[in-house]
């Protein structure tokens, strides 16, 4: 098991579950890495209304938030998983505080990634790309940028899963005064739709790949820190908006595999100053020496139903700087990203024992990851992170 805490009762929800290293399968009959994968055989999923699509909670912040895709090519490394693919490549969405109404809108997530993503995590899928597509999002594409310079958050989803899971909180951070780079991994998800038309699928799933879990993980930190490489790069930055980044305030945070990614990150880059792991499982344990006294915050579901996440409780009295663990009562390992949202809509049930609303879990996530940044990359001072409080019961600190 790798990347996420599971439970049982979180498998029966199957749109909402990156899977682990070992466990990910990809979807039935899909081709080699680098074409679009099969359709799905069938076992109906329930039919959805034409022109049912979800849409996402809107963000709290004072700002609009703007969004653009980037394409970035790491020419000194070779792809990890598909050598034969030559350098790394990667997509990634960049949300920012921008000048209301000076954009488009901004699509949910391509139609080949939305299939990929349906017909991957619902065996006989029957719900239509569109349903996905459609989503309501709250960004615009190419909007004007607000004045200011920001602190940078880096995002990273789960595995299997596309970044556009992380697009409510991404949003929230950008309309909050953050600059947000949402990254997909390349060959790590249903699939990553390029600027050629090529939308790649998932080269590990269902397989452990050579070093094991912890190679993936080591993976994902030098993706991200090449991404803070090309975002900060003097003078030819790879963003045009490049210098709304306060290059002296960044943070990292990630959902299952891709909040365990944000321990080798926080270790290896000393540029990422504090980080948050959503429902991740860390199979890189925070060593005995500590993270540096970095801050670091663990949000996540609780495991009544058997023992604790070892790689938490082993962790836990490791890390040396600022800590908190955060357990939300209901929740399941979807609660932190949009999933559920679309799940709701799309009437895929919630796994027994979920009592948190899909909305309310939105929420819950960004008041948490906002609060912690607020205070870690601004200073401010934040009274949620002290202890529990009447209007968020769910919350329980641990231990």
């Amino acid at each position: 098991m790798t990347g996420f805490r599971r439970t049982a009762a979180a498998a029966t929800l199957l749109l909402a579950l990156p899977l682990s290293v070992a466990a990910a399968t990809p979807a039935p009959a899909a081709p080699a890495p680098g074409t679009v994968a099969a359709t799905a055989p069938a076992t109906a999923t329930p039919p959805v209304p034409t022109g049912v699509h979800a849409e996402l909670p809107r963000p709290k912040g004072p700002y609009a938030v703007g969004r653009e895709i980037l394409h970035l090519v790491d020419q000194d490394r070779i792809d990890p998983w598909v050598p034969s693919a030559g350098p790394r490549q990667l997509m990634l969405s960049m949300y920012y505080p921008a000048k209301a109404g000076t954009g488009g809108p901004a699509p949910y997530m391509t139609p080949e990634a939305a299939r990929l993503m349906l017909d991957g995590k619902l065996p006989g899928n029957t719900i239509p790309t569109t349903a996905v597509t459609a989503t309501r999002t709250w960004a615009e594409s190419d909007a004007r940028p607000a004045h200011g310079r920001f602190p940078l958050v880096m995002l990273s989803p789960g595995l299997t899963m596309p970044r556009t899971e992380l697009t409510s909180l991404a949003e929230d951070l950008a309309s909050r005064g953050y600059v947000v780079a949402l990254v997909d991994h390349t060959y790590e998800n249903t699939g990553t739709t390029f600027p050629d038309g090529r939308t790649l699928t998932c080269a590990i799933c269902g397989r452990i790949p050579e070093g094991g879990p912890e190679a993936v993980s080591t993976s994902r930190a030098k993706d991200v820190s090449f991404v803070i490489d090309r975002l900060t790069a003097h003078p030819h930055p790879a963003w045009r908006y490049a210098r709304m980044i306060d290059d002296d305030r960044i943070g990292m945070a990630g959902h299952s595999l891709g909040g365990a990614a944000a321990v080798p990150a926080l270790l290896t880059d000393d540029r990422i100053l504090a980080g948050v792991n959503l429902d991740g499982t860390m199979d890189l344990r925070v060593p005995a020496t500590g993270l540096n006294g970095k801050p670091f915050m663990m949000l996540g579901h609780p495991l009544d139903d058997g023992p604790e996440d070892p790689t938490w409780t082993e962790s836990w009295p490791n890390l040396d700087g600022w800590k908190r663990w955060l357990t939300v009562a209901g929740s399941n390992h979807g609660s932190f990203t949009d999933i559920p949202v679309l799940a709701e809509k799309l009437g895929v049930p919630s796994p027994p024992g979920t009592t948190v609303s899909a909305q309310r879990g939105v929420e819950l996530t960004r008041s948490y990851v906002a609060a912690f940044f607020d205070l870690h990359l601004k200073g401010i001072d934040q009274p949620i992170l002290d202890g529990p409080t009447p209007d968020n019961p769910e919350v329980r600190f641990e231990p």
